[in-house]
């Protein structure tokens, strides 16, 4: 089991100390988050801290949860993600997912679809042409929402592929087989009533990743990665559970408004629920 935090309040310089502080406390990843417009909610753009979090980390893996490609031009997510690849030396993860509606930056403006089935759909174009372009060889794509001729990105990352991990939903066959094509299964329960940010319980991490299993064509390794809340490092109860269903990070995740980036940073240095 690996474990990442999510700093999800503070201001650029305070999640830097976030950050610091995550790998020198013996969190294995730090995460920020994509929005454009939500609210009164303070938000900076997730490619710029990601390559800012790279400059002052040498272990963590990063990433951002999680990104919705639906309303980036896919040739210029393959630059900034193979640029980040290079700052981090290999260290970056790809979260995706549809996004949110609530965010005014698919419904506030007249060039992004929130249309759940057109958003799902340029997602899947974008995580095909982000691979070709990681390839170091010319391409061409001819997609519903995006055409390519002769492009060639350079450098390749430095990992052999930037890993993917794709937000699946629990009992959802399009979104969970999403995830199988690529490296690893964001998972969120849509079977109950309870949010979305509620933990998935171990039987259906244990299902979801069954039905991976049975699903996913390469043999690559792959993560199964599930969200939640712990109240100190010796909050162990769930991650054990979670652990040995089959999950293989967890991932603090704090959206409540009384958190502060005080708070979140006490939580950081106080390290990882780590399972033995």
């Amino acid at each position: 089991m690996k474990y990442g935090f999510v700093l999800s309040w503070g201001s650029p310089a305070e999640i830097l100390e976030m950050a610091t502080a995550a790998e020198a406390h013996g969190w294995d990843g730090v995460f920020t988050w994509d929005a454009i417009s939500i609210g009164r909610m303070e938000v900076y753009d997730p490619w710029v801290m990601m390559g800012a979090i790279a400059g002052v980390t040498h272990r963590v893996t990063i990433g951002a949860m999680v990104l919705p490609l639906a309303r980036r031009r896919p040739w210029k997510v393959a630059k900034e993600a193979i640029t980040i690849d290079h700052l981090s030396q290999g260290r970056l993860v790809i979260p995706v997912g549809l996004g949110a509606v609530d965010d005014r930056g698919f419904v506030g403006v007249n060039t992004d679809s929130p249309d759940r089935k057109e958003r799902a759909a340029r997602l899947d174009e974008t995580l095909d042409i982000l691979a070709l372009a990681q390839s170091g060889e010319t391409f061409d794509y001819n997609g519903t929402h995006y055409q390519i001729e002769e492009m060639l990105i350079l450098p390749q990352p430095i990992q052999q592929r930037i890993p993917v991990w794709a937000v699946g939903g629990w009992k959802k066959p399009k979104s969970l087989a999403r995830a199988a094509r690529w490296d690893g299964l964001v998972l969120s329960d849509m079977t109950t009533e309870q949010s979305m940010w509620a933990p998935p319980s171990p039987d259906v991490i244990r299902e979801a990743g069954s039905w991976i299993d049975d699903h996913r064509e390469s043999s690559d390794p792959f993560d199964i990665i599930v969200e939640g809340k712990t109240s100190s490092a010796d909050d162990v109860e769930y991650v054990t559970a979670a652990a040995a269903a089959g999950a293989t990070w967890f991932i603090e995740s704090r959206w409540d408004e009384s958190e502060t980036p005080t708070s979140l940073l006490e939580r950081i240095v106080a390290g990882p629920p780590r399972v033995e």
